[in-house]
């Protein structure tokens, strides 16, 4: 199976696999479309956006066949400008190219269904005016990378198209021969052996679920990521440890599901942590109430370096943990010194 993007032509296009014959053409397309609903790719269907080896297909139940050739026509988003909204912005760097924020908490990115504002693009509008107008689309000014709802961290966004292009095209080679580099930090569940290494497999869309990524076999993403241990912790009943994890691609939820995939999944993660009330059970009353009062991933975005658009010059940020993250940390590890955290 092969599958690309183009977002120049906004189009979906791919082969059917062996182990997708005979399933429902909309099952089948809103798998390999990550980012687009079912019920939004039985209107494209219906609308005629989609072909099967060069023929127009209007029917959502159509079965395919193995090898068919299926290309979907994008519709470019309708232009609903979000509001600007007051939203205060712990902003860690600003020129006239870009902005790098440190993100909270409970903050999206972008404005979606049942997100349309609070978000950071809102916010963004507020602070830097008409410069961000347009920018990357209207729907997503400026953003050239995403950070989930729940991780913390470093974010940069481009304020001129310029910086927009120069941006995207960092993230798109993920550092493997420019000068992206992202660090996150990780509170897992039990001691990762080898304490140090690379995971790569293939994510998608959960077959079986369509809100979580998983680890699939054949048909989804190549996804790399490194990690190293930094410090273990634990009791008579309870491994926990601090990982530094660096990223060579950037796919949905990437951290969360290979750290589960190695046996490792994340403190407060019950998207993808299977047993996390019983494990919490066995960690020390002063742990249990900071992993509560959490109530999301521990994970955050702490290092983000990049090329600046116009300078040329290397650019490194930093964030330390967050409050309630660092909370959690000190609960766990309580005789890690105080700088070990930052």
């Amino acid at each position: 199976m092969t599958a690309s993007s183009s977002d120049a032509q906004q189009m979906l296009d791919f082969t059917v696999p062996p182990e997708w014959a005979g399933k429902r053409l909309d099952v089948v397309v809103a798998h390999f479309a990550e980012e687009i609903s079912r019920s939004r790719c039985q209107d494209l269907i219906r609308q005629n956006a989609l072909t099967l080896d060069g023929a127009t297909i209007s029917e959502p139940k159509y079965r395919v066949k193995q090898d068919q050739h299926v290309c979907l026509i994008l519709p470019q988003p309708i232009d609903a400008l979000p509001k600007a909204q007051q939203i205060a912005l712990d902003v860690l760097y600003e020129d006239n190219d870009l902005i790098v924020i440190n993100k909270p908490a409970d903050m999206v990115v972008h404005p979606a269904p049942g997100s349309e504002d609070g978000t950071l693009v809102n916010a963004l509008l507020y602070h830097c005016g008409d410069s961000l107008s347009g920018i990357g689309g209207v729907k997503r000014p400026g953003i050239v990378h995403r950070l989930d709802k729940d991780t913390t961290g470093v974010m940069v966004v481009a304020k001129t198209e310029q910086a927009h292009n120069h941006l995207a095209a960092q993230f798109a080679d993920h550092g493997r021969t420019g000068p992206l580099e992202r660090e996150y930090i990780a509170l897992v569940w039990g001691e990762p052996r080898p304490a140090k290494g690379k995971t790569e497999t293939q994510i998608g869309r959960d077959p079986k679920n369509r809100i979580k990524q998983a680890v699939l076999k054949s048909g989804g993403r190549n996804a790399i990521t490194h990690f190293r241990l930094d410090h273990t912790f634990g009791g008579h009943k309870w491994t926990v440890s601090r990982v530094k994890c660096r990223l060579e691609t950037g796919r949905t939820h990437q951290i969360r599901v290979h750290m589960t995939h190695i046996g490792h999944p994340l403190l407060g993660d019950t998207t993808y942590g299977a047993g996390m009330e019983s494990k919490m059970r066995n960690l020390p009353m002063p742990a249990q109430q900071a992993l509560k009062a959490l109530n999301r991933q521990a994970l955050h975005a702490t290092l983000l370096g990049f090329e600046h658009p116009t300078s040329g010059e290397k650019m490194t940020f930093t964030a330390p943990l967050p409050e309630d993250m660092a909370d959690l940390e000190n609960a766990l590890f309580p005789e890690i010194e105080d700088d070990f955290s930052q």
